[in-house]
């Protein structure tokens, strides 16, 4: 997560005020970067410039300036699939004052540059060289010097970016007001797999900004030159883009496709396994607590024996626990577990680190070789025997992740071969905790009332931070999933994880959920060295980064003339995680549309470099009318609800995010809605429907409202938000109801409080909770409720089979203890009138009269408002649903 420097926040008292339309834009810092500098441009007009030559580029005697064609209408982006979500000083809007994470700023970095393959496109017109093609056009056979605009990408979703709309304000006034807002939620998606969009040669870059060509660029089919749509500047092609018609030019992936994956295979660094062995074969360390009961231990052997019994045959394990001292096991044993004990009351020194590894011990080794070994030391695991208390038991948790980081880092003798293999890259360090890290590097005092608890609880957080950078920096992930009933202190746990790309989960035991948490941290896809830079046209600016990620030094990167591209730092690159950007406009566009460039860098887990781009054109707009029917309601809901968050670090901070949220609702509804005659009231605007609805959820919900008692699992689940994917984002804002109709069917309704009928089952998805409710009539037949509890049961699995952290599944009956963590986050709409029930809850039309009367009966009154009542109170008029 990081901030990114923005206009100095007003705290308002109850009023908002308007944006001021003559205020300059912030600049952010910049530091000092070896590059030469930037070139100050003219303003250029809608045509292209004459061509700008250098000594080493050739071109046409008789080439022209020639006319463009006229823009075509821009794109829709966005998902069929449920969309996707800024803060401002309670209880008023404005951008954030300064949410404590690392400032990202609009850096002048480029891209890491990436080792390209020479291999070239089967289907290219012409032939590809194999040098990097940035270059200038060089002399060409052809004196063809029309002008060709390529044919725009059909509007597809895009499962990587997402806009909260679809069209831009051109006025900066209305396009800045904070309570709505614009921006995007980007993520690298998913592996790639082969089609028409894998280009394995050098792309085509801007020499003066560095954005890559892409279907919106114009060509000079003549001399093959091409016009960037970030900055305008002409660019060579190497005489690739030489043509004698658009439908040659077509042939290029990059000029017909709105997404392109650039490839290159093969290794980086020597040593690797073969491509084709890296993804299954990279290391994977268990770092288990030995400090547990019996109870708590045997389910966590249960998920260790069916979490190696999952794995695949060539991916290499290791196993160590922690207590007071470490036990590094050594898999050269068959027949026994034999493990090697190093003290964790200190780092591990390089020089018994290098004793062990270049030892006769096999630490790391494939599952086919050690499966036997593996499932021999997981029974060998005893209780804890002493009397002390759970949360006081000395537990070396950072001395047994350095350990572990040296042993992937170090040779490992493979059994099977006899040879010595270095690790690859993402690696991954999966530990197993049942309690706080109270010895050793990184440990707090036992009890919290210690006098020095504040200090050393700063200092341990700083050297956790520091291990997990380390962890990083060597390719390794360490994800912590921590279960049971004892005090975690996650404040420092959470940094470890954090800054190595990694996730921390709380579960309630180490049983089943656990057991799948271990197995999806694991297997997911996860690539190492990413990047991602953001280019876009001049009239928006970038103002807020949320996200797993930090700024990227800008030394280490390609530079360009003129490069303004945002660039960040990625802690890993995984589909799970996304970035939510927040933009403005530096002023009134005179434009009929923008540009946005989103490119990925990164070595995916087959050790292949990746470079993923994306390029999208949205047309601007002056009707405030059409820009708010472009507004996706849910991705606007989702960032919202991020740049809320952002702020929200503890109990009182949500406390406070709620005023904003109220402010926001009234503000949208003054800016952008209209006045109700005679009345005092303001309509909400129409176009927005669902948005009041879903920031509602957030507000009441877990991760703002009352639901979540301690402070460990809000902290937990306000960091797992902030850098989810959307589809995750969206399900953690608003839940999502599922009810089981005759046939084993499913209807999908509004999360209200009058689907619990007692007739009927009930799945509602809270993104990291899915409860299963059974109606008191329906369990009351055994035999039915079985069934039908088995088809929501199944169901609920097929929609969490990729999710991770794997969701908690919760089945309860009508009127249970447990059925308030349902009843809880649905929508108490039994209070409405009639006429608003049917309205916005359809499926209640089809009860009778009687039905009703009994479904009212079975609610308890309390005080929390309706929706509607929540509208009303703010003086906002609901709008009618869609």
């Amino acid at each position: 997560m990081a901030d990114l420097p923005q206009r100095t926040s007003v705290n308002y008292p109850g009023t908002l005020t308007p944006i001021e339309p003559n205020r300059p834009s912030p600049q952010p810092d910049r530091t000092p970067v070896p590059h030469s500098p930037p070139v100050v441009a003219s303003p250029i007009p809608p045509r292209f410039p004459q061509p700008s030559f250098r000594p080493d580029q050739m071109s046409s005697p008789s080439m022209k300036s020639p006319n463009l064609l006229s823009p075509a209408n821009g794109i829709r982006t966005g998902s069929p699939i449920p969309r996707l979500s800024t803060p401002p000083g309670p209880p008023v809007f404005n951008t954030p004052v300064k949410p404590a994470a690392v400032p990202f700023r609009t850096s002048p970095a480029t891209p890491q540059p990436m080792a390209y393959s020479s291999a070239t496109a089967s289907s290219l017109p012409v032939s590809t060289p194999s040098f990097y093609s940035n270059g200038s056009s060089v002399g060409t056979q052809r004196d063809l010097p029309d002008v060709v605009r390529m044919e725009e990408p059909i509007a597809a979703d895009s499962p990587y970016v997402l806009f909260s709309a679809n069209k831009v304000l051109k006025q900066k006034k209305l396009a800045n007001v904070p309570s709505l807002g614009f921006g995007a939620i980007v993520s690298a998606g998913r592996e790639i797999s082969p089609g028409p969009q894998i280009i394995q040669r050098d792309p085509h870059r801007c020499l003066n900004c560095g954005a890559y060509s892409n279907p919106y660029s114009s060509i000079l089919i003549g001399s093959g030159q091409w016009q960037c749509v970030i900055c305008e500047n002409m660019n060579g092609s190497k005489g690739e883009y030489v043509a004698s018609s658009k439908n040659e030019l077509q042939n290029f992936p990059e000029l017909s496709l709105p997404l392109v994956d650039y490839v290159q295979t093969g290794n980086k660094r020597p040593g690797f396994v073969p491509a084709s062995d890296s993804r299954t074969s990279a290391p994977v360390v268990l770092v288990i607590d030995e400090c547990l009961d019996e109870p708590h231990l045997q389910h966590l052997q249960s998920s260790l024996h069916a979490f190696v019994d999952s794995l695949p045959q060539t991916t290499r394990l290791g196993i160590i626990l922690y207590g007071r001292t470490v036990s590094i096991y050594d898999f050269s044993e068959e027949s026994v577990a034999s493990a090697d004990v190093i003290s964790g009351s200190k780092s591990p020194s390089a020089e018994s680190m290098k004793s062990l590894i270049y030892g006769t011990g096999v630490y790391l080794s494939p599952m086919h070789a050690s499966l036997k070994v593996a499932h021999e030391i997981f029974s060998s695991l005893r209780p804890y025997t002493l009397n002390v208390p759970e949360a006081s038991r000395d537990r070396c948790l950072g001395t047994a992740v350095e350990a572990a980081l040296a042993i992937i880092q170090g040779p490992s003798a493979e059994m099977s071969r006899g040879v010595v293999r270095r690790a690859g890259g993402n690696s991954r360090i999966i530990v197993c905790a049942g309690g706080p890290i109270t010895y050793g590097p990184g440990s707090v005092p036992h009890s919290m009332s210690h006098p020095n608890y504040p200090y050393m609880e700063k200092t341990a957080i700083k050297w956790m931070e520091n291990l997990g950078r380390e962890a990083h920096r060597h390719n390794t992930v360490v994800d912590i999933l921590c279960a049971g009933t004892c005090l975690l202190r996650v404040p420092v746990l959470q940094p470890l994880a954090k800054a190595s790309g990694g996730v921390l989960v709380l579960h309630d035991d180490f049983g089943e959920a656990f057991g799948v948490d271990l197995q999806r941290a694991a297997t997911r896809a996860a690539g190492s060295h990413g990047l991602l830079e953001v280019r876009c046209s001049d009239d928006i600016l970038i103002t807020q980064v949320i996200g797993p990620g930090e700024e990227a030094h800008s030394e280490t990167h390609e530079t360009f003339k003129s490069d303004a591209a945002l660039c960040i730092q990625m802690l890993s690159v995984e589909e799970t995680q996304s970035f939510s950007l927040s933009m403005e406009n530096k002023r009134d566009i005179k434009s009929d549309h923008v540009f946005f460039q989103f490119a990925f860098h990164y070595s995916d887990v087959y050790q292949a470099d990746v470079s993923r781009v994306i390029t999208f054109k949205l047309p601007t707009v002056d009707s405030i009318s059409a820009y708010l029917q472009s507004v996706e309601d849910e991705a606007s809901a989702v960032l919202i609800s991020k740049r809320t968050l952002l702020l929200a670090k503890n109990q009182k901070d949500a406390v406070d995010m709620r005023a904003t949220v109220d402010e926001r609702i009234k503000d949208i509804a003054l800016k952008f809605g209209s006045q109700v005659p005679k009345s005092k009231l303001y309509s909400f605007p129409k176009e927005l429907s669902s948005l009041p609805e879903l920031l509602f959820h957030l507000r009441r919900g877990p991760l703002l409202g009352n639901i979540i008692g301690h402070e460990d699992e809000r902290s937990v689940l306000r960091n797992l938000f902030l850098n989810a994917s959307f589809d995750l984002s969206l399900r953690m804002v608003a839940p999502r109801c599922l009810m089981h109709q005759e046939g084993g069917t499913f209807e999908e309704l509004p999360a209200y409080d009058l689907s619990m009928q007692s007739d009927k089952a009930v799945i509602l998805d809270h993104g990291t909770d899915v409860f299963i409710w059974l109606g008191a009539e329906l369990s009351a037949d055994e035999v039915k409720s079985a069934a039908v509890l088995a088809a929501c049961r199944t169901l609920a699995e097929e929609l969490t089979e990729f999710r991770f952290p794997a969701p908690r599944i919760l089945a309860f009956k009508e009127g249970s203890s447990q059925a308030r963590y349902f009843v809880c986050r649905l929508i108490p709409a039994h209070k409405d009138p009639p006429y608003e029930q049917e309205a916005r809850f359809p499926q209640i039309r089809t009860l009778t009269t009687e039905q009703r009367i009994k479904l009212k009966s079975s609610f308890i009154e309390f005080d929390e408002a309706s929706f509607c009542e929540w509208m009303r109170s703010l003086k906002v008029v609901p709008p009618e649903p869609r």
